[in-house]
């Protein structure tokens, strides 16, 4: 019987995959993260949730 793959896992594989999004978005946040507001990084958000969302098969 196969081990089982733990969900944390598959996240992990998933946003290793994501890593110039990730840092797309960190910068974003970083570069005012006295002042971050609602939707300040949302393109860059939405890159990282895309990726991710594709890297893990959860859409093609």
């Amino acid at each position: 019987m196969p081990a089982r793959t733990r969900p944390i896992e598959k996240f992990a594989e998933a946003t290793a995959k994501c890593t110039l999004e990730g840092a797309a978005y960190g910068k974003c946040i970083a570069s005012n993260y006295q002042n971050v507001s609602k939707d300040m990084c949302a393109k860059e958000f939405m890159m990282l949730k895309d990726c991710y969302l594709r890297a893990s098969g959860k859409i093609r």
